[in-house]
């Protein structure tokens, strides 16, 4: 069976920021995708990882490589998990309580003086990363229609790209002014109260219930 073929669009403004203007409409998805952006823009310990091995907790090369793979061996158990364990009801408040797990990680990453707490750490932070990102990952793909599937989805991919190169910057500007340790710690703070914030300018991403209930209507 062939589907029918849409006729293609003209490339006008309307049609080049249609996502922007779509996401305007949807509060939820929108604070999906925006809170996942200041998140990461402020808890970017990842960029300081070199410091932190070297002058912070002595661990030299093989300390550096252990915490660049702590986030994505924790992300990996956590999606593990969830491809045999999906969320059931409740999916915003989890989406909540990951970024403040991710908030609470970090601050405890840039306290640690630990080679060990800090891997745990940056383990748990990749982690919560996951169930965040499989959120705003389903409200994207089963809360937009097909004709803007394409435009949302690229303006998810901006913010996912931008909010990883700003964070760095971010970070590495207030190290270059409090230190490392500092940074780190305040980024941490940062997630927590934007955490706090968005909970209450987005009450309906608060009161998502199932994944496998969301539709173009329902948003």
């Amino acid at each position: 069976m062939t589907r029918p073929v849409r006729p293609r669009q003209k490339a006008t403004l309307a049609a080049i920021f249609g996502g922007i203007a779509f996401l305007r409409r949807k509060p939820t998805m929108l604070g999906a995708i925006s809170l996942d952006l200041f998140a990461v823009l402020l808890g970017g310990a990842t960029a300081m990882l070199p410091m932190f091995a070297t002058d912070i907790l002595h661990a030299g090369p093989w300390g550096l490589g252990l915490l660049r793979a702590a986030p994505a061996v924790g992300a990996l158990l956590v999606a593990a998990i969830l491809a045999r364990h999906p969320l059931g009801h409740h999916a915003g408040r989890w989406m909540f309580a990951s970024v403040a797990v991710f908030g609470v990680a970090t601050i405890l990453f840039g306290l640690s003086r630990s080679i060990g707490a800090s891997v745990l750490m940056l383990a748990i932070l990749g982690g919560a990363d996951v169930i965040s990102v499989m959120v705003r990952g389903a409200l994207v793909q089963l809360g937009t229609p097909d004709e803007m599937r394409g435009r949302v989805s690229a303006v998810n991919m901006l913010f996912i790209g931008s909010s990883n190169q700003l964070g760095e910057f971010e970070s590495g500007m207030l190290a270059a002014v409090m230190g490392p340790v500092a940074a780190v710690v305040l980024g941490g703070i940062g997630t927590l109260v934007i955490t706090g914030v968005w909970m209450g300018l987005f009450p309906g991403l608060r009161k998502l219930d199932r994944l496998e209930d969301i539709t173009t209507d329902t948003l």
